[in-house]
This record gives C-alpha cells, structure tokens and sequence, in this order.
C-alpha cells in the first residue's frame, strides 16, 4: 500500500530533524549523559518537529543500544516503536480526548510499570485544547510523577497552557524552518523517490509552505501525481494559487490605477479555480516585499520572501509608489482577508477591495493631490477627468449655497434663530505647520473631504465608543486644519473634555489620508433645537407607551 511522502521521509533520529539544532543537542546531550528531566513541553507552529521530536525523544530513551543520544532503530523496541506496536509510549491526541476522565485514565494507569522499556511515555498532541478540569487533573501526576513516567507535552498555541502545567516542564520553542533548509531537504527527498524537482519547483513549494516541513512534503508529493517535471508553473497550477506573472499583472494594474484590468485578472483567475483567499495572501507578502524594499532597500534582499527573478520587478513597483501608499494597501488587503472568511462571495469582497486601491490612484490622476488622497500613486489610469470635475463643481454649488443661506439677512430681532454653530473646540496645529485663524475662514473657503466615509470608518475601529457620536456629521478641509461639523453637541463634550479622543480622531485622519492636520470641530445644532429634539423624542416615548398600555387593557365583559 502507498504511504504519504510526509509519513514516509518523518525524521527518525535527532540527526535528521532539520532547523531545530538548538533543541536536538540539548536533548541528546540529556539522553547520553542520563539527565532527562520528567515532563517536557514542545511549543511552535505546525510542521516544524514536535512531535516527531517527541517520538525520537521516547525511541532513544528507552533504547538499549543508543548511539550518541539517538535510537539505534535496529532493535526491537525502535522497530516497534516506529511501527507503533510499543505499548510503553502512549500517544494521545488531546483534540479529542480533552475531558477530565481522559485525564484520570492516565493517572490511574501511571501506577503499573512499564512492560518492556526503562520508561512509561505519554505524548499529549495538542495540549492546549484539554479542559480546565484535565489540566487540573494532570497537574499532580506530572508534578510528582514515577520515577518511570515522562511526558512530553506538544501545542501550538502555548497561551492557552496554564502557567502551573509550563512550570513544571521544560519548554523548548520549536522554530520556523528555513526555506533554504526545506528546499534543500525536498531536493534529497525527490531524489530519493525519483521525482523530477527542478530548484524553482523546490523554492516556490518552500516558500508557500511558510516554515512548515510537513507541508512541503504534502505539497511536493500532491505535485508527483500532477506532473511529469515539477517546476514553479507545476507548483502553481496544484496549490491553486496565481503564478507570477497574474501576480504582478495585478499589482501593476493597482499601481496603474486601472481597475478595469485588474478586475480582469481577477475574473481570469476564478474562472481557473484559483483560490482567492490565497490570491489575497499573496498579494500581501508581494506588497510586504515592496514596504521592506522602501524601508531598508540595503537589507531588503536578505529577508524578503520572494524568488530570484521575481526581484527586479518588485523594486519597479516599489519605484512607483510611496511608502504609506504601499502600507495603506497592505492595511486593505488584510481587512479584505479578514472580511472574507465571513462573507457569502470572496471573489465580491476581493473585487471591491482592488476597486477601493484602485480608486486613489484615479484620484491622483484627476489631480486631487496626495494631500487628500494617500493611496494615490502617479499612474496615468482611467481618464475621468471631466466627471471629477463636475463632480467638484456640484460640490462646490451645495457648499456655496449652504453658506449663503446661513449668512442671509437676519430676520426682526424678535424671532432671530440662534446661530449655527453655537459651540466649536480645536487642537493645537501640528509641529511646524503654519498656524491658520480659524475664526475667519468659511465654509466658502473650504474643500469638502470626499473621504469622510473611511476616516470613519477607520475611527470606528480605533474609538468605537465615540464614532457613534460622529452619525450625521461631514467634514472639510482648509490648508492643514481640517473642520468637522456635527449635530451631536454630545461629540463636543468628548473631543474637548478627552485627549485620548482627539488623539484617535487624527490617527484616523492620518491613516487615510496620509498628512497631519490641526484639528477644529463646530456644533451646527443650538442648545434649543438640542431640547426640542430631546422634548419630541420623550413625547414620542410617552404617546408610545400610553397606547402601548391602551393596548393590554382586556375589554370588560
């Protein structure tokens, strides 16, 4: 019967674990000289040798002809214990063993001697999902343990193992494997199985593994049955992800500004069955390569996560955009990934996502400048020049009319209104930045802030407590003070009264728009118009719930 390569090729001493040389010489320096401890805890992320570590680690301590700290896997208590017929190491997975009573089964069990090793072994897999009340029953048995009991305890989330189980182990943090090692390591294997693997084959499957041994060797035996020589096209094509060249296509049509071609790829790419959860993922490291490219281009090289030919066009599209542009994109992308695991349509959810990146650089093109638009870039994209236009002279019409009307002649003294703005708060303008009066500039003056919508956005994820106090409002900017006009007095006494509000408020505005402004809030709503909102609001609660009471009075008889 065929084996899986990853079943086949597991390391079966300390010598052939790979990346882990930190922990393999402690261990076998314990084993040689017999000073292992009781209880041991592997933590790290998947596919870096846990548990195999852990079954290497049962072998050699109970081998009667150890060599050097590592099994002799000749005898008969390696060969069945590779083969998984020795009674005297217990495996357990704690996925779905979790209860108390798998627990106890353990501790009841600890009291026999082992039947044909030196040492009785448990390996708890995934320590981390036991119940509260098991690990409180494998506290005492680990604490105070036979002297022929060990354990060996694997997980990958080592914060949700209580504090009183890791004191009384000894942890080792298992660390991601280098691509470089993977790789090399999946060469020998493809040689040994006479797989054709060409060096980009074995790169591109190191580098979609992401440290993980397990999977590489997954993925490389998937490819064995797929095609005849496994280059970097044949690795694509079976993990379901886009090949370099749809990659970059698409993050040049982003640079670009050109969502139609961009949607295009992405269309491309579904009709090919193409996981786009993937596609996400990826468009996330590349750009991720990008930002280290802007920010330490000297050490760039060494620590991106990119193939060889796949640089040069990295650093033209790292030319072609600026750093927050790279890093606003980048903040999308992961909330597009994070949205997709809960919308019906990821194809939907990554499509509006290119549009929204998209989107600012058409904005730099139209000439709306990098001061209102951070993602914009210097693409040439779609040429919609003439509907910006008319879009701002629209804009500027309602904002001219809107400041006509508010300064039109003054009615009798009798019955003039309260003025508009009857409360305003500001802050400080930022270090070095010219200072403006805000007391004499208009609305008239002023430019609508056509991204109010994502500051908010942004703002509600950084004060959610406080956004809501911002529903109804909008917002303008002149020079470096940018005005927020709100009907809810109730926001005034926030953003006056608390520091930390303000702070929130233009982290938000820098977020989105990439500059630092002073920052200048108006009431538009009079302490009157305030308590006759408050005076219908309590009416309308009242008349409610007197028909409300009308309602359940039962008719006499």
């Amino acid at each position: 019967m065929y084996k899986a390569l990853y079943r086949k090729w597991r390391p079966l001493t300390f010598d052939d674990v790979i990346s882990q040389q930190h922990i393999t010489e402690t261990l076998k320096n314990q084993i040689r000289t017999g000073r292992t401890a009781h209880a041991y805890l592997f933590t790290g992320s998947r596919g870096t040798g846990k548990t195999t570590c852990a079954r290497i680690f049962a072998k050699a301590v109970n081998c009667p002809d150890m060599k050097d700290g590592n099994p002799c896997l000749e005898c008969d208590i390696c060969r069945d214990a590779d083969s998984g017929a020795l009674t005297d190491i217990i495996e357990i997975d704690a996925a779905s063993n979790n209860g108390v009573d798998d627990i106890r089964d353990i501790r009841d069990a600890a009291v026999y001697l082992p039947e044909r090793c030196k040492y009785k072994i448990y390996i708890i897999d995934e320590v981390h999902m036991l119940s509260q009340s098991a690990f409180n029953a494998l506290l005492k048995i680990m604490e105070e343990p036979p002297e022929y009991i060990k354990f060996i305890l694997a997980t990958t989330e080592i914060h949700k193992v209580p504090a009183t189980i890791t004191s009384r182990c000894q942890r080792y943090d298992f660390r991601r494997i280098r691509s470089a090692d993977i790789a090399a390591r999946l060469s020998y294997i493809a040689s040994q199985e006479d797989i054709d693997l060409t060096e980009d084959g074995a790169a591109l499957i190191a580098k979609i593994a992401d440290g993980g041994m397990r999977d590489a060797v997954s993925l490389l035996d998937q490819c064995s049955a797929c095609a005849e020589v496994i280059d970097a096209e044949a690795v694509y094509r079976t993990a379901g992800i886009a090949g370099r060249d749809h990659l970059f296509e698409l993050l040049e049509a982003v640079s670009n500004a050109d969502p139609a071609a961009a949607l295009e790829v992405i269309a491309r790419l579904h009709d090919m069955s193409k996981d786009l959860k993937r596609l996400c993922d990826e468009l996330i490291m590349q750009l991720r390569n990008i930002m280290l490219l802007k920010t330490a281009p000297a050490a760039a090289e060494s620590i991106i996560t990119a193939l060889p030919d796949e640089l040069a066009r990295l650093k033209a599209l790292a030319s072609s955009s600026d750093l927050p542009t790279v890093m606003a994109r980048i903040d999308m992308l992961q909330s597009c990934r994070e949205r997709m695991m809960k919308v019906l349509s990821d194809r939907v959810e990554l499509e509006m996502c290119i549009i929204r990146m998209c989107r600012g650089g058409i904005a730099a093109a139209a000439g709306t400048g990098d001061e209102k638009n951070p993602a914009g870039n210097s693409g040439t994209g779609i040429d919609n020049s003439e509907i910006y236009d008319k879009i701002k002279q629209l804009e500027k019409k309602v904002t001219n009319l809107a400041f006509e009307t508010a300064h039109e002649a003054p009615p009798p003294a009798a019955q003039k209104p309260a003025e508009p703005e009857v409360l305003t708060a500001s802050t400080p303008a930022p270090e070095g930045a010219p200072v403006v009066d805000i007391s004499r500039v208009t609305e008239a003056d002023m430019t609508p802030c056509d991204r109010w919508e994502d500051i908010m956005e942004e703002f509600r994820k950084l004060n959610p407590a406080v956004a809501g106090s911002l529903e109804g409002s909008r917002a303008a900017v002149y020079k470096n003070v940018f005005f927020i006009f709100t009907p809810n007095r109730f926001f005034m006494s926030l953003f006056k009264s608390q520091k930390e509000n303000a702070v929130a408020l233009s982290r938000a505005i820098f977020n989105v728009m990439g500059s630092k402004y002073r920052l200048s809030a108006r009431c538009t709503t009079t302490v009157e118009e305030q308590q006759s909102m408050a005076e219908k609001l309590i009416s309308k609660a009242r008349n409610s719930n007197i028909e409300t009471a009308v309602d359940n009075i039962a008719p006499a008889n």
